[in-house]
């Protein structure tokens, strides 16, 4: 009798230490994807007022929606966790990560040599180029070469891969460097400079909320020198971070066809006012 009440005793404590275990565990992940962007760089992720288009809440306030929200809605999914928003500065991602604030930054971020240094990337989730959005009545709306821009004061977002582009376009006025996409947008608009260097989806959206603007691409020669790893936008996370295996199997699951498609979705469904 003895024996067995030493073996039920065991039993429970076994089970208890599991259980116990099992919540700090449970505790450490939360079952909780915290994924860091902007929330303010269209049509990869914005910040909106409602729940609409599947926007996911930020906090009592505000939604964040786009591109990148949907694949990172995906992302969870299928790691079977809660997503969840943490709205972020640009300059303040990568330490999110590495600190341990945030467990993935999908914020249409380039997997650069530099930020391999400190982060580990998934595969892309997209690919883009670079092109230079300006005003319509520009005499800069006509260039067919980066080499076109001589005397035009030009700027790209601080800290970002955009800027330094720039000092490609022989001539150009390099003009101290901005914080944000609204603001560039709203300097372009208003006739302070006279463009900004982005990638297309940024600059398809910029046009689609200022009827003003436009923008310019280039092929070939005429283009920007670019590294395929610079227009390639991936998933980031901790160095050594198991999340980075089954998020690539995640995203080898979403098709060209789909990934292009949420992306046409996101660029027509954008809030019209950014600034």
């Amino acid at each position: 009798m003895m024996k067995l009440f030493h073996h039920k005793m065991k039993a429970f404590l076994a089970l208890a230490m599991a259980l116990a275990l099992a919540g700090c565990g449970g505790q450490s992940s939360g079952k909780k994807l915290r994924v860091g962007m902007e929330c303010d760089y269209p049509p990869f992720n914005w910040t909106q007022t409602d729940s609409s288009g599947g926007a996911v809440q930020i906090d009592n306030i505000s939604w964040a929606g786009g591109y990148d929200v949907e694949i990172a809605k995906r992302v969870a999914e299928g790691l079977g966790m809660e997503l969840v928003i943490v709205k972020t500065e640009w300059d303040g991602l990568p330490p999110g990560v590495t600190s341990g604030k945030i467990d993935a930054i999908i914020a249409g971020m380039s997997n650069t040599a530099e930020r391999r240094e400190t982060l580990d990337f998934t595969q892309s989730y997209y690919t883009s180029d670079i092109v230079v959005v300006v005003r319509k009545d520009s005499p800069f709306a006509s260039a067919k070469s980066i080499r076109d821009f001589s005397g035009a004061k030009i700027t790209g977002q601080l800290n970002t891969l955009h800027y330094g582009f720039i000092d490609q376009m022989n001539g150009a006025d390099k003009q101290n460097a901005m914080a944000d996409f609204p603001t560039m947008t709203l300097a372009v608009s208003s006739g302070k400079i006279d463009g900004y260097v982005t990638e297309r989806p940024g600059a398809l959206s910029a046009v689609q909320s200022n009827p003003e603007l436009t923008f310019v691409g280039f092929t070939g020669s005429d283009g920007f020198d670019v590294d395929e790893d610079e227009v390639s936008i991936a998933i980031a996370v901790a160095k050594n971070s198991p999340l980075r295996s089954d998020i690539d199997k995640i995203l080898s699951g979403i098709d060209q066809d789909t990934r292009q498609s949420i992306m046409a979705n996101a660029v027509a469904t954008q809030p019209m006012n950014q600034d």
